[in-house]
C-alpha cells in the first residue's frame, strides 16, 4: 500500500470536498486507531456472541471460522481504506458513495447508504450495550443476587446507554483519552485472562476438540446451514471499523492516519481474537454446563469452572469494563454519522441531531438520538429469545451493505478514480472484487432464520428491521429527497445556516 504525504492540509482537502471545519480536529492517529479497535472490541463481540457460536457450530466454527472472516473482513476494510483516504470527511460512507457514483444517480446511491450505515451503527450501539448489560447483570447475579432476568438486563442496558451518552456529552478529548486507555485495556485484558485460562486450571480440552469439534444445537438438520449462520459470531465482532473514517475530521493527518486506523484495527482484532477465543475453548469443563449456566453467560461460566468462583468473577470484570469501552466509541461513531448524514438534511428533524453543542464541539443531540434509536432496537428481548441475535444480524447486515456500496463504485470508476495518499495500487480492483462478493453472501445468510423450529419467539427479525428502513428511506426518496439531497442548487441546500451548527458549502461535487 503506497503512502504519500497529502499535499493540502487537512482542512483545505476538507474544503475541496464541500465542508467546512467545524468539529474540534484534536485526535491523533492512534487514538483514531483506538476509536475502530474499541468498537470492534473482541472482548464483546466475541464474549457477548459465544454462546451463539457454542450452540451454531461449536469449537471448530469457532476457531476456524473467525480466521477465514478476519480474513474477508480484511479484503472489505482494505477497499474502505482507499476510499477513506480519498475522501476524508466525517460522512464517511454515503459521501464517498456520492462523489463516486454516476452524476445522474449519484444522490440515490448516497440516500441508501447513509440510512445503511445509521441503521447499522445503531444496531451495533444496542448490540454491544445490551451485550455489556447481559454481562453486567450476571456478574450482578453472582456478586448480590440480582437476577440474570430479561426485565433487569433491558433495565441496565438502559442505563449504561445513557452512562455513555453523558460521557460523549462532555467531549472529544475525554473520549479520545478513554478510547487509547481502552486499547491497552483489550490487549492486556487478553493477555490475563487467556493467560490465566492457559495456565491455572489443571486440564484443558484436547486440540482436536478446540479445532475440530462440530455440535448443532439449532434444530437444523444441515450441518453446512449451520456452519453458514454459524459465522455470525466473528463477522458481527468484525462491524465498526468505518468509525476511523466518521472520526476524520476531528483526526490530524486524516488522509492517512484514517485508512491506517480501519485496517491496523482489522489486523490486532484478528491476532488477538484468535487468542482469546482458543484459550477460552481451551478451558471449557462442562460444554452443557457452560450453556446452561444459571448467569445465562457461558463465558462467565467458562472463568468459574476453569478458575473458581472469586477469580473468575474478577476477570469477568475485566471483560466487563473492555464492553463498556466498546460501547462508549459505538455511541461517538454513531453520533458523527448523524451528525453528518443530518448536516445534509437526510434524517427527520435534522436541524436538531446536526446542533453542536457551543462549549464542546461535539454533536449532543445526535449522542443522544444514538443511544435512543440503540434503546429501542434492544427491547424485543422482553419477549423474544434470540432477539439479541436478531440485532447483532441487524448490525452487520446494514453496516457491510454500506461499506460495501462505496467499494462497489469505486470498481466502476476504474482508473478514473483519484486516489488519496494511501492506496491499493495495482491490488485495488482484485480486493475490491473479493469484497463487493463476500458482502453479498453474508447479507443473505443473517437474514435467515437461526432456529428451528420458527415461532414468534425465536422468528430472526433482522429482515423486518432492515425492510422497513428501507420502505421508509425509498418512499421518502421517492416523495420528497430526491428533489433536494445534495442539491446545491436546491433553496433547501442553499439557504443559509441559522441554527449555530455550520458545517455546509455550496458544493459537493
Amino acid at each position: 500500500m503506497p503512502l504519500g504525504e497529502s499535499p493540502v492540509s487537512d482542512e483545505e482537502r476538507l474544503e475541496q470536498l464541500g465542508y467546512r471545519q467545524t468539529l474540534s480536529r484534536s485526535m491523533s492517529g492512534r487514538a483514531n486507531f483506538g476509536v475502530s479497535f474499541t468498537i470492534i472490541s473482541i472482548l464483546s463481540g466475541c464474549m457477548t456472541l459465544y454462546g451463539y457460536g457454542m450452540n451454531t457450530g461449536g469449537p471448530v466454527v469457532i476457531m476456524w471460522g473467525w480466521l477465514f472472516v478476519g480474513l474477508m473482513t480484511l479484503f472489505v476494510g482494505l477497499s474502505m481504506a482507499e476510499v477513506c483516504s480519498a475522501y476524508p470527511t466525517s460522512a464517511g460512507l454515503y459521501f464517498w458513495a456520492h462523489r463516486m457514483a454516476p452524476r445522474r444517480t449519484a444522490a440515490a446511491w448516497a440516500w441508501f447508504t447513509g440510512w445503511f450505515n445509521t441503521l447499522g451503527q445503531i444496531a451495533v450501539t444496542a448490540g454491544v450495550d445490551f451485550g455489556a448489560a447481559t454481562f453486567l447483570n450476571a456478574w450482578l447475579d453472582l456478586q448480590f443476587g440480582f437476577a440474570a432476568t430479561p426485565a433487569h438486563t433491558i433495565t441496565l442496558f438502559g442505563l449504561v446507554l445513557v452512562l455513555h451518552g453523558v460521557l460523549n456529552t462532555f467531549g472529544v478529548r475525554i473520549v479520545a483519552f478513554l478510547n487509547e486507555v481502552s486499547v491497552w485495556w483489550h490487549i492486556l485484558g487478553v493477555v490475563v485472562v487467556c493467560g490465566a485460562l492457559v495456565l491455572v486450571p489443571d486440564q484443558h480440552r484436547p486440540a482436536g476438540f478446540v479445532f475440530g469439534e462440530f455440535v448443532n444445537n439449532t434444530g437444523f438438520s444441515s450441518g453446512v446451514y449451520v456452519v453458514l449462520i454459524g459465522l455470525l459470531m466473528a463477522q458481527y465482532t468484525f462491524t465498526g471499523y468505518d468509525a476511523s473514517a466518521h472520526m476524520t475530521e476531528e483526526t490530524v493527518g486524516a488522509s492517512t492516519a484514517g485508512p491506517r486506523g480501519i485496517v491496523r484495527s482489522i489486523l490486532v482484532s484478528l491476532a488477538a481474537g484468535f487468542v482469546l477465543l482458543f484459550g477460552f475453548t481451551f478451558a471449557i469443563r462442562s460444554y452443557s454446563g457452560a450453556l446452561a449456566s444459571e448467569t445465562g453467560v457461558p463465558p462467565a461460566q467458562i472463568l468459574m469452572d476453569a478458575l473458581g468462583v472469586a477469580a473468575g468473577k474478577w476477570l469477568l470484570l475485566v471483560v466487563i469494563v473492555a464492553q463498556l469501552f466498546c460501547g462508549m466509541a459505538s455511541v461517538t461513531a454513531n453520533s458523527r454519522m448523524i451528525y453528518a448524514f443530518s448536516r445534509d438534511g437526510a434524517l427527520p428533524f435534522s436541524t436538531v441531531w446536526r446542533r453542536l453543542n457551543p462549549s464542546t464541539r461535539t454533536p449532543a443531540n445526535a449522542v443522544w438520538l444514538a443511544a435512543g434509536g440503540a434503546f429501542v432496537l434492544g427491547l424485543p428481548y422482553l419477549w423474544n429469545t434470540t432477539a439479541y441475535a436478531a440485532v447483532t444480524s441487524i448490525a452487520t447486515i446494514g453496516l457491510y451493505i454500506a461499506y460495501v456500496i462505496p467499494t462497489f463504485l469505486r470498481l466502476r470508476q476504474g482508473k478514473r478514480f483519484e486516489r488519496g495518499p494511501w492506496h491499493l495500487g495495482r491490488w485495488s480492483g482484485a480486493v475490491g472484487t473479493v469484497a463487493v462478493g463476500w458482502v453479498l453472501v453474508i447479507t443473505v445468510l443473517f437474514m435467515l432464520p437461526q432456529t428451528s423450529p420458527v415461532t414468534a419467539r425465536t422468528f430472526n427479525y433482522a429482515p423486518v428491521a432492515v425492510g422497513v428502513v428501507t420502505v421508509f428511506c425509498g418512499v421518502w426518496w421517492l416523495v420528497s429527497a430526491r428533489r433536494w439531497f445534495l442539491d446545491p442548487a436546491h433553496p433547501r441546500n442553499a439557504a443559509p445556516d441559522r441554527d449555530g451548527t455550520g458545517g455546509r458549502e455550496p458544493s459537493r461535487r
